[in-house]
């Protein structure tokens, strides 16, 4: 076993990339991150969305490029000494035009903030929690929900679990760990079409694992918690800390886990599988979900 997994897995820690837009500083779980180019000359593609600057080719490989000011709301002229963060998540490659790039740091979940309702909601926001700094802040983006509003394409569709909808209602406890909401709407809308009727969602790992405990400290979590389906990344405490958690407790260590990330990539899955996930699953692909669930929990019901 690789001495590394165990150093790094669990810790509860990640490391953000900082960059700028119009003097404001954002940013981006380094996870999420392939390379830092400067800023290349673009070829435009007719009738695209007006946050897609066009795409460019490192390398032989085609990448689109999103206008990271404009889907913040702001105005960019002069991009010549503008930066290119080249991205892979949801199975996806894309570059994001920055102003600069400040550097790495290595942050611990338990000191992002969440945002409150007065800056987020399901609907419009694209913060998922705040770093405090001595001089500032930093806000964490939610690049998933930019490439949705984006391309729609890339978002959740209930059309892939639309199969399921005709069986027989079940009220099997599953959890769902998210701090997204408009994922947790449409992950428990595609669920509840599968036939998984009764869902239990928190919005981090902390809350999740707090109510395990009050669990096993009553009457055990068996009637209440069949399955568990996390995200990795959370303020608070983020998925891999919650599994490790969990993969260590009498009471709690045989629930079925299943990580539902943008974050699947080699490393990632290595860190999954060494913490023991019972599967884990790239967003938006809803449907494996649903069938690794009824793998996991439903038996022969669904057979």
């Amino acid at each position: 076993m690789d001495s590394n997994i165990l150093l790094e897995s669990g810790t509860n820690e990640f490391e953000v990339l900082e960059f700028i837009i119009e003097g404001n500083h954002y940013g981006i779980n380094v996870e999420k991150v392939r390379e830092i180019l400067s800023y290349q000359d673009v070829t435009p593609i007719p009738n695209s969305h007006p946050c897609i600057e066009g795409v460019f080719m490192p390398r032989g490989d085609i990448i689109t490029v999103i206008d990271l000011f404009g889907a913040l709301g702001y105005e960019r002229e002069n991009r010549e000494q503008d930066f290119f963060i080249i991205t892979n998540f949801n199975n996806l490659n894309i570059a994001f035009d920055v102003e600069s790039v400040i550097g790495i740091q290595r942050v611990s979940w338990s000191s992002v903030i969440k945002p409150d309702s007065t800056i987020s909601s399901k609907d419009n926001s694209v913060a998922t929690g705040i770093i405090k700094k001595e001089d500032g802040l930093v806000i964490i983006l939610d690049f998933e929900r930019i490439v949705e509003e984006i391309c729609p394409e890339t978002s959740i569709k209930l059309s892939q679990v639309a199969q399921f909808s005709e069986r027989e209602r079940n009220e099997i406890p599953i959890m769902l760990v998210e701090d997204s909401m408009m994922l947790c709407r449409l992950v428990e809308d595609a669920l509840n079409t599968a036939g998984y009727t009764r869902l239990k969602i928190w919005n981090n790992g902390q809350e999740a694992w707090d109510y395990l405990q009050q669990l096993k400290r009553k009457n055990g979590v068996d009637y209440d918690v069949k399955c568990i389906i996390t995200d990795i990344e959370m303020p608070r405490m983020d998925g891999h800390h919650l599994i490790k958690l969990i993969r260590s407790t009498d009471g709690l260590k045989h629930i079925p886990i299943v990580v539902f990330s943008s974050l699947i990539n080699e490393e990632m899955r290595r860190k999954g599988e060494y913490l023991g996930a019972d599967a884990q699953i790239s967003k938006p692909d809803i449907g494996q979900l649903v069938s690794i669930l009824d793998e996991l929990v439903a038996g022969n019901m669904y057979s």
